[in-house]
């Protein structure tokens, strides 16, 4: 028979032994979560031409990420612009899905790239980006004979907006976005001087009979009247702090329309009556945000608004027409440095009605982010008008070269690394990003 024994652990004993249980355990726990921080601390969205599979998508990622109450730093002139966003299994699912390329970084290589952006040496920045825009997207209902470059990249990166147009911007209700777009639009009531081509064109006949009843209906008598009002809402939406971008004829037709305000300038096919004669001599340029000293088309056969643009006279063939991203201080000039990040320096030009802008006549205090070496044309500006931004954008479709009247709309899928559309995302994110108070 076995004899069984009992041992008894003095309190003494037990309480050290107690003790080391609960050091262990303690240093355990430290060390998984130092660990844990050390292996997945950081999600990083490269953002340079070699590594990035979606470019496009990757702003989406991006805003989706702000949407989630979750701030993120845009890394200014680091691998292209990237994105370094907090680590989630959320968010690594989304990159999954939408097929954007990232890469997990712990706290200390987190550390390390930020303390090179920071070197004076390095012309890099981090700016954070604090919350996802309210997007306005101004654009008649329905379908138009043409497609918009913003509308296609923003639903192609999955960038939820809002569509508005006259009656909303009339109603004040610009103040519930931050950031509004200029669809492919006519503010000088000359419905985008197509006259001499598709006035016997059904669509044409169409939107010409639209406009007439919208501007009755809203209290006009002439759609000219009516753009104008529009265009000065839009105005005091800028002057107050509101973000717009436009491109194509958007941007000079919105200028044409605020320096000529009270002045008659369409001609008898237009609004029934014959334009106010020596109307040029009455433009007032200190109306304008961008341009000055411009001569108007006074043609209505002619498909141009003014000296603006320089499509009819540029001299460039499709396989020569590139501009160039201009270089700024990303540390003193985080603004036009966030609205050039690419991962070329050399975008592939594209036509429009309005395609590029006479440096002439632009006015001083504009900056010139992207410019043809070739001609000197500018092909995308950018301002501060009151306490808020406008950027303007030559040119219809950034990969569709000379987009026409019923071309079928571009697929994005074939181009998920466009850097002429990155410029357009630049800009929707540009009201996301926390920003030093600014000079009017």
């Amino acid at each position: 028979m076995m004899t069984k024994y009992r041992f008894k652990i003095s309190p003494i004993f037990s309480t050290a032994l107690k003790n080391n249980i609960t050091r262990v355990y303690w240093l355990f726990s430290v060390f998984l979560l130092f660990s844990f921080q050390s292996f997945a601390s950081y999600v990083l969205i490269p953002m340079d031409a070699e590594e990035q599979q979606n470019h496009l998508k990757a702003y989406g990622i991006t805003y989706w990420t702000l949407s989630k109450d979750l701030k993120v730093k845009w890394l200014l002139n680091y691998r292209g612009g990237a994105f370094l966003l907090p680590d989630t299994e959320d968010i690594r699912k989304e990159c999954t899905i939408r097929g954007v390329t990232y890469e997990i970084i712990s706290d200390a290589e987190t550390e390390e790239i930020l303390e090179e952006i920071s070197s004076p040496s390095q012309n890099m920045e981090a700016v954070i980006l604090e919350k996802a825009p309210k997007i306005a997207v101004y654009s008649p209902k329905g379908n138009q004979p043409w497609d918009d470059a913003v509308t296609m990249v923003l639903t192609f990166a999955e960038i939820p907006y809002e569509t508005i147009y006259d009656k909303e911007v009339l109603d004040d209700n610009l103040i519930l976005y931050d950031w509004l777009h200029l669809h492919h639009e006519d503010f000088t009531g000359q419905y985008g001087k197509f006259y001499a081509s598709y006035r016997a064109a059904p669509w044409y006949i169409r939107e010409k009979a639209a406009a007439e009843k919208l501007a009755r209906d809203l209290g006009y008598s002439k759609v000219s009247q009516e753009k104008l009002a529009v265009a000065l809402k839009i105005r005091d939406y800028v002057v107050g702090g509101g973000f717009m971008f436009a491109m194509c004829s958007a941007t000079d037709s919105f200028e044409i329309a605020l320096a000529a305000e009270g002045i008659d300038i369409c001609e008898p096919m237009f609004d029934g009556d014959p334009s106010e004669p020596g109307y040029q001599s009455k433009i007032d340029y200190n109306r304008t945000f961008a341009f000055k000293n411009f001569t108007l088309e006074r043609n209505p056969n002619v498909y141009e608004f003014s000296s603006v643009d320089m499509t009819r006279i540029r001299r460039i063939s499709k396989t020569t027409d590139y501009f160039t991203l201009m270089d700024f201080s990303a540390k003193w000039d985080p603004i036009p440095t966030m609205l050039c990040q690419n991962h070329t320096v050399l975008v592939k030009g594209f036509m429009g009605q309005t395609t590029a802008y006479n440096p002439n006549e632009i006015k001083s205090n504009v900056l010139v982010l992207g410019e043809n070496k070739t001609n000197g044309e500018a092909r995308y500006i950018h301002g501060i008008k009151g306490k808020g931004f406008f950027t303007f954008y030559g040119g219809h479709d950034p990969e569709d070269y000379t987009h026409r009247v019923g071309d079928p709309k571009t697929e994005l899928e074939l181009h998920p690394n466009s850097p002429g559309y990155r410029l357009i995302l630049n800009n929707v994110l540009f009201p996301a990003a926390k920003k030093k108070k600014q000079k009017t």
